[in-house]
């Protein structure tokens, strides 16, 4: 239930913007960046511990980790139809955003880059939107509905 604070799922955003930069920062700082590399990896792992449970989970942010869940669980609790195909759709959109990051930071483009920002922050705040409405939808069934506090 950490993962539910609101202040995990925002600073959340801060990871690949980090690690960007981190990587980025070879071009001036040459094998010293393996510093800023490994704090970046750092704050990546150590950002969805360090939060304590949410207070309150009525809220969209909360609201974004509970329907995950319930769409990682789609194989044993079906999801409405018109939750089934729009999230895989948001994730490659996702995915493809990333392979643009991945070559504008090997090439020290930024036109990649900036598209594949737009396309990873695009595709993913629209799937937690989705992740939002999926869980309004499925949380009067009972293995979901004492997650809302």
């Amino acid at each position: 239930m950490k993962h539910t604070n609101p202040w995990n799922m925002w600073s959340r955003n801060t990871a690949l913007p980090s690690l960007v930069i981190a990587f980025w920062s070879r071009l001036w700082l040459e094998w010293w960046a393996i510093i800023p590399i490994t704090i970046a990896i750092f704050w990546t792992y150590v950002n969805p511990r360090i939060f304590s449970k949410a207070k309150t989970t009525n809220n969209w942010a909360s609201k974004t980790v509970m329907g995950e869940r319930v769409w990682s669980k789609i194989n044993k609790i079906p999801v409405p139809y018109h939750h089934q195909m729009v999230p895989n759709i948001l994730s490659t959109i996702s995915g493809i955003g990333a392979l643009f990051i991945i070559g504008g930071v090997y090439s020290l483009e930024i036109w990649p880059l900036m598209v594949g920002f737009s396309l990873v922050y695009y595709g993913k705040l629209w799937f937690l939107d989705r992740m939002v409405w999926l869980y309004e939808d499925m949380k009067y069934l009972p293995p979901y509905g004492n997650w809302l506090y």
